[in-house]
């Protein structure tokens, strides 16, 4: 049977003869069957081999992560109520080191309580803001409390030291020490603080502990709680405003009324105020309500307080104007403390703190200052790693300033702190100067000389003096860079790099023959590795553990082993000079990597970004003038121009960062009032839903290829899809709005929005997946019979048969996958961010059409790698336009929830995964586009198919890789640089999570789907 390609803009195949499909003979079936099975066995090794490179990837990440991110030693060592911090015995009957003020202790933590929501607007700078009102005035208690009764309550501004995440807090709340930047990764899966702290001591000094509320506690104190008493409630579910706050209040009244009392200390931790402002933001009456909730409850527990006890209301944390926290603005730091007893047992140091402080800059305290106050005041022992101090107020006594009482719980401290000092050094040098000890020296001395004259208030000034210097070193040098655990990770990072550059390049090699050698290699490498490398652990100990070395000798020997391979078997090309677009490639990847050197080149990364798509788009429509076809002219151009525009207009959806106000202006918030800035942004998702699809329709239609699977799936299934994620989102705005509070109830509004997104998700994965594995080629087969002969001594004519879509057969075949992440992504956005990924998807088509007119898609004649690096920059554009940033607080935690009531492991994490880097997932699943795209069927085989893909992935890989070396480099070497945990650590972070999860989706969607493709197209076409 022959074939001949019509060169139409169709591409359809026309031949005469009758519609029969041909039957192969006995060997062509044989060698056809060869080819499958080698195509088959070339996936699976290639597979293991970028299995291989994604644990390179892990192995050089994590040693890096630990010389960078090692920031304290913890120690074992524990307080003891029987001896004091200078080593002597205590002598104190009624408490351990000081004399006990209270017996018990309430201990309220409002999730979240900025200290201006405690403070009267009056003569505030933003009362004529409107928009600020409704936290405003609401929680009066405190602040009315102080002024009116200043020896039985004070209210201070409460400074977290950032990261400003729950569990952090919790934290440095209970053992006094400043908290390490990676334990932020454990936000949502804490582990037992094995350290010495509060909650501890009080339970090694008998006392009957409860816990209401967050069931984080629980993590960090597991057994620690009466398990009678205590009532823990789920803390992620940041759309439940009342739950919890309503199970604390349900059972600390109860226990408040006890008589006799079965309890010694009471922790109750409130979250409605914090998800108030994760869900509304604290403009917004929701945080209103809660406040004069929280209002209520604690006048109720004033009332219901015994004499002996104690009252503490704090914030761990603050929030921004979204309502998030994580980070280190103002905002998000600046947290309330109230103390209250209703016996006078409070002083101020001088008449000028008799009022609580206006502002939050005013005579503020630190949260690590908590440990050591109640420690005190309940007569324990301050715990071993505390860095704190003890608050004045709890200490000057009502009336006349008890100078002597502050001096010696000072001491205490200070004392404590020293020994903890001593402790630390003989465990780690810090590498500190003589300067430093000589000054902490001075200042004890000063207060030894106040103390023998006298001097008590001069003595407390030299403590505290004493106190600064200490903590104000610790604040700078905390950070142990273990340089040698960083350079081991660059040198596997950088060497991973090189051999990945070199064989996706420079490599002439057929990847599908010399994978196993390859992999043989490496492994001989890896294991010769794995028996020098424990010799590394005992001639150099200083710098190598046994395991340590075995990881890295075998990592090192494992790639070395694979580049002296490919040396040895010349499979190296010769060298040349890149082409004008693998030169532009070069200088993108080039210059963004040398720019996450500067902190404004970071900020701005969209910018830049946007920059690097405009100047290819240019580039490509003056290319596609010179083309020799006026159709290729016409279409490269058109093309262009829409990449241009489409690019400029996702460029109206942004969010954000601190960094970036006030010259910016967010149109798209991760957390808001509602799912939306502006309410006409509901009908972005039903706009999607019609258009989308059509344009997709379009792109095949211009190859003849909307046929078969594509019209059930493109032209049915995804704008199904869609327009039920539109309704979802629809409902999401009327819950978040209460449209319809007096019909719909929230519970309803909430069972219909979860079967929606259900519902969605059935379309995409199950129906989706399915369509995509199971389809045949995207083709229409034509037949026209052959009109009768005039002249009866003439032939007859044989039918006409026609195949559709025949230039484009694997390419609009491997598309079907894209929509189905598409419409999994959008799922988990909200409707600016559907708005961005459908533009994303939009402008992958476009590239695909500018890579085919230009002749720049990937085969085995031309190598260009402008296609999977044009991709790779469109993800990371598209990144920062779906609302997010390389920062803690852009994460929209909300996607969790979109299709569950509760997290669910794995599938939570999944879901945030796929709604932070769901544009960087899509681009790399599309790489193999830039081969597919209108390839001629049966050039170079299946062989040469393979190649071509494994060279498009390799190159999309070696764009994540580089920009992961890059801000390695530039995060360790700019380690003491003041915006390192704002900007370099976060984009460090992103840009390692990023490499590893583009390795996993080359993998298992790239790889295989190109399997798939190539063997359905093969089976159809015989090739």
């Amino acid at each position: 049977m022959s074939a001949q390609v019509d060169p139409s803009p169709q591409a359809e195949s026309s031949h005469s003869g009758p519609p029969a499909v041909a039957r192969p003979t006995a060997g062509t079936e044989g060698r056809n069957r060869q080819k499958v099975v080698a195509f088959k066995v070339s996936h699976v090794l290639l597979s293991v081999f970028f299995l291989w490179l994604t644990i390179v990837h892990v192995i050089g990440i994590l040693f890096f992560a630990k010389g960078f991110l090692l920031t304290r030693l913890v120690l074992d060592n524990k307080s003891e109520c029987a001896v004091l911090p200078d080593g002597q015995p205590s002598k104190e009957t009624n408490g351990c080191w000081h004399p006990k003020t209270f017996e018990r202790a309430v201990i309220i933590i409002v999730d979240a309580l900025r200290y201006d929501f405690t403070v009267p607007s009056t003569g505030k700078h933003f009362l004529d803001e409107p928009q600020q009102k409704f936290y405003l005035d609401n929680l009066p208690v405190l602040y009315d409390t102080a002024v009116a009764q200043p020896e039985h309550a004070f209210l201070l501004p409460f400074i977290a030291d950032p990261p400003t995440s729950t569990l952090q807090r919790l934290k440095g709340l209970t053992t006094g020490t400043l908290p390490v930047f990676i334990d932020i990764g454990s936000n949502f899966a804490g582990t037992a603080i094995e350290e010495d702290n509060i909650v501890s001591q009080m339970k090694d000094a008998g006392k009957t502990i409860v816990h209401l509320g967050d069931d984080t506690w629980h993590a960090l104190f597991p057994g620690y709680f009466d398990p009678n008493m205590t009532k823990p409630y789920d803390s992620f579910n940041v759309w439940d405003l009342h739950t919890v706050d309503n199970g604390v209040i349900e059972h600390i009244m109860p226990l408040l009324d006890q008589s006799p009392v079965q309890w010694d200390v009471l922790f109750g931790h409130f979250l409605g105020v914090d998800h108030a402002g994760h869900r509304y933001g604290p403009q917004h009456q929701a945080m209103a309500e809660k406040l004069r909730q929280m209002n209520g409850v604690i006048e109720e527990i004033m009332k219901k307080l015994g004499d002996d006890t104690l009252l503490v209301i704090m914030g761990d944390h603050g929030m921004d104007a979204k309502g998030d926290h994580g980070g280190e603005s103002d905002d998000e730091v600046e947290a309330a403390l109230w103390m209250y007893s209703k016996k006078p047992r409070f002083g101020r140091t001088h008449q000028d703190a008799m009022m609580p402080p206006k502002t939050a800059k005013e005579r503020p305290v630190g949260q690590i200052d908590l440990v050591s106050t109640l420690s005190i005041l309940l007569g324990l022992p301050i715990p071993f790693n505390n860095l704190g101090k003890p608050i004045a107020e709890a200490f000057a006594g009502p009336g006349r300033t008890n100078w002597k009482n502050l001096v010696r719980v000072e001491h205490l401290a200070q004392t404590q702190i020293a020994r903890y000092q001593e402790h630390y050094s003989q465990s780690r040098d810090l590498g500190l100067d003589d300067d430093v000890y000589q000054d902490q020296t001075m200042h004890m001395r000063r207060s030894a000389e106040a103390v023998v004259n006298g001097y008590w208030e001069d003595a407390y000034g030299a403590h505290v003096d004493w106190h600064k210097e200490v903590i104000g070193m610790y604040r700078k040098l905390w950070a142990n860079f273990n340089l040698a655990d960083m350079l081991y990770g660059v040198v596997i990072s950088g060497l991973a790099l090189s051999f990945l550059l070199f064989f996706a390049r420079f490599s002439k090699a057929d990847r599908s023959i010399v994978t196993t050698s390859l992999l043989r290699s490496a492994g001989l490498g890896t294991a010769a590795g794995v028996a020098v490398g424990p010799v590394l652990g005992v001639v150099l100990p200083t710098y190598f553990t046994a395991v340590a070395g075995l990881v890295f000798g075998a990592t090192v020997g494992g790639i070395i082993s694979a580049g002296v391979w490919c040396y040895q078997n010349r499979v190296a090309k010769k060298f040349h000079f890149p082409s004008a677009w693998g030169g532009m490639a070069v200088i993108f990847v080039v210059s963004q990597s040398a720019g996450f050197a500067s902190n404004s080149y970071t900020i701005h990364e969209d910018t830049i970004l946007l920059f690097f798509l405009t100047t290819f788009g240019i580039m490509s429509m003056m290319s596609s003038l010179r083309q020799a076809y006026q159709a290729d002219r016409v279409l490269g151009v058109y093309q262009s121009v829409l990449f241009i525009l489409l690019a400029r207009l996702a460029s109206f959806s942004r969010l954000c960062r601190e960094e970036q106000m006030p010259g910016c202006r967010s149109t798209f918030y991760a957390s808001s009032t509602s799912s939306t800035s502006a309410p006409w942004q509901l009908l972005i998702p039903y706009l999607v839903a019609l258009i989308l699809p059509e344009i997709v329709k379009a792109f095949y239609r211009g190859t003849a290829s909307y046929a078969g699977s594509a019209e059930f799936w493109i032209g049915f299934c995804l704008r199904l899809g869609l327009l039920l994620v539109a309704a979802y989102w629809t409902l999401d705005a009327a819950d978040n709005g209460e449209w319809w509070r007096d019909r719909i109830s929230s519970s309803t509004l909430q069972t219909i929005k979860i079967t929606l997104a259900r519902c969605a998700l059935a379309v995409a994965v199950p129906v989706g997946m399915g369509t995509f594995i199971w389809a045949k080629p995207c083709i229409d087969i034509s037949i026209v019979e052959p009109t009768a002969p005039v002249d009866e001594t003439d032939a007859p004519a044989r039918p006409q048969l026609t195949i559709f879509g025949y230039a484009n057969a694997y390419g609009s075949r491997y598309f079907l996958m894209i929509p189905t992440l598409v419409l999994t992504v959008a799922l988990l956005l909200p409707p600016m961010g559907q708005f961005t990924i459908a533009i994303c998807a939009w402008q992958v088509l476009c590239l695909l059409e500018i890579l085919d007119t230009n002749a720049l898609s990937i085969t085995s004649t031309s190598q260009s790698g402008i296609g999977p690096i044009m991709l790779a920059l469109l993800g990371s554009y598209h990144f920062f336009k779906t609302g997010h940033q390389a920062t803690l607080a852009s994460i929209q935690w909300n996607s969790a929830f979109v299709p569950l009531r509760t997290i669910r492991y794995p599938w939570s994490p999944l879901l945030v995964i796929l709604n932070t880097f769901g544009a960087q997932i899509i681009c790399a699943a599309a790489v193999p586009l830039t081969v597919f795209w209108k390839r001629p069927l049966g050039k170079a085989g299946l062989k040469g198919l393979w190649n071509d893909v494994v060279n498009a992935c390799l190159t999309h890989a070696l764009y994540y890789a580089t920009i992961q070396l890059a801000t390695t480099l530039w995060a360790g070497h700019l380690r003491r640089h003041l915006m390192l945990y704002r900007v370099f650590m976060p984009r460090y972070l992103m840009a390692s999570g990023v490499l590893l999860i583009v390795d996993v989706v080359l993998v298992v969607a790239a790889l295989a789907g190109a399997r798939v493709v190539g063997l359905s197209v093969g089976e159809v076409f015989g090739y």
